[in-house]
């Protein structure tokens, strides 16, 4: 632990524990008057009041109400450090904020799922949380960021783990406190799974030895590290992908469209960790980080990079993909269309094939026809020639036809 970690963690519980002192006083012996009232009592106070509901007396006629039930706690686990090593597990966070103020070197490691308003309040009094970042993290649903609030570092991470069931990317929040003695850690998912960063620094002392920077770099590696399975699933969605495309299955487009907006997403997890690791780097010396961690933070920084790199191809990959299946779709429907304006051709041909061949017919039965009239007064009726004559009249008809219709090409 550096000194300026170990000097502001000293101070921080001498304002805490000193015996006598007023409620809101900070231990200083010149302190004035007016700043017995300090900034977190009076955000404190106010958040209280307007989150505290307004007590109604019974009703004479009102019925006991029944006890209320007793909210889960949302505590995963909370464990107190001493020079690298768990010296204690507190079973809540009163526990975990006396056992501290007991350990003068000792370090908290808090780790919260889902917590409620008053677990964060409390853990707001007790650590002096700045009152935006305790909204953050009330709130959730922020984007990956970097912020410094005195002595407290406060980082927003997205994290990312791959469904294999569903091939789908779930994607989960994690906020992180980072204080001279404490790291508190809130997460709003399922991912990612921090109980593995918790053993792998207990099994290395050496390195948890070196403080809470040590376990924001765990963490950020572990969330770092958990975007490779992720890649790795991504790629095989993606080839996968351009396999339905050029076979055509309809529903290509839905799953690129879905695919999209998971890299979206991916994009706007890992995008603005390349700027939040270079800007703990820049600090590295102001801060008095240690030559080891800072190693390990570059590191981090370059997967990172790589990470984000590949999500911009993915991007661009899937872009191109959609390209080319509208450009396959676009030219399957117009073989459609080719291939049904040529049936319809097709069908207008036969039809004037048919339609002549009826016009050639229908000559003969129309004079046949009015030959067969059964009256007496007709034309030619006692002529010997009447009858060639009719045939022969039917015959040229026909001909005439026939001839007309061949040279526009309907026979």
């Amino acid at each position: 632990m550096s000194e300026r970690r170990a000097r502001s963690a000293s101070k921080n519980r001498r304002d805490r524990t000193e015996p006598g002192a007023p409620p809101g006083s900070t231990g200083d012996a010149g302190a004035s008057p007016g700043a017995k009232e300090s900034r977190r009592s009076v955000w404190r106070r106010a958040l209280a009041a307007s989150s505290a509901p307004a007590a109604r007396p019974p009703a004479p006629d009102a019925e006991p109400s029944a006890p209320e039930q007793t909210e889960v706690a949302s505590v995963v686990q909370a464990a107190l450090y001493r020079d690298g090593v768990r010296v204690s597990t507190p079973e809540s966070l009163a526990d975990t904020f006396r056992q501290l103020r007991e350990q003068p070197d000792g370090m908290a490691w808090i780790g919260l799922a889902r917590p409620t308003e008053a677990e964060l309040l409390s853990l707001a009094e007790e650590f002096d949380l700045h009152p935006l970042a305790v909204e953050d993290a009330m709130e959730a649903h922020q984007r990956p960021k970097l912020e410094r609030y005195g002595e407290t570092l406060f980082v927003v991470l997205s994290a990312a783990r791959y469904l294999d069931a569903v091939e789908e990317v779930d994607f989960g929040e994690l906020h992180v406190f980072v204080g001279p003695d404490f790291v508190i850690t809130v997460r709003h998912g399922a991912a990612p799974d921090l109980s593995a960063v918790r053993r792998r620094m207990e099994d290395s002392p050496e390195l948890l030895r070196l403080g809470p920077e040590a376990v924001l770099y765990a963490i950020l590696d572990s969330v770092v590290d958990g975007y490779v399975p992720v890649v790795a699933g991504v790629q095989n969605d993606i080839d996968e992908i351009e396999t339905e495309v050029f076979r055509g299955d309809p529903a290509v487009s839905r799953r690129i469209y879905e695919l999209s907006r998971e890299m979206v997403e991916f994009q706007r997890a890992t995008r603005p960790l390349v700027g939040m690791l270079h800007g703990l780097m820049a600090g590295f010396a102001k801060y008095g980080t240690d030559d080891e961690l800072q190693r390990y933070l570059r590191d981090v920084a370059d997967h990172v990079t790589h990470t984000s790199e590949r999500v911009d191809g993915f991007r661009q990959a899937l872009t191109d993909i959609l390209t080319v299946n509208a450009t396959l779709v676009t030219q399957q429907q117009n073989a459609e269309m080719r291939a049904l304006a040529e049936a319809g051709f097709e069908q207008n041909e036969e039809i004037k094939k048919i339609s002549s061949w009826a016009a050639i017919l229908f000559a003969p039965t129309l004079v046949g026809t009015v030959y067969g009239m059964n009256f007496e007064d007709m034309p030619e009726l006692g002529w010997s020639f009447g009858y060639p004559f009719a045939i022969g009249l039917m015959g040229i008809v026909c001909v005439s036809l026939y001839v007309i219709f061949k040279r526009r090409d309907w026979l």
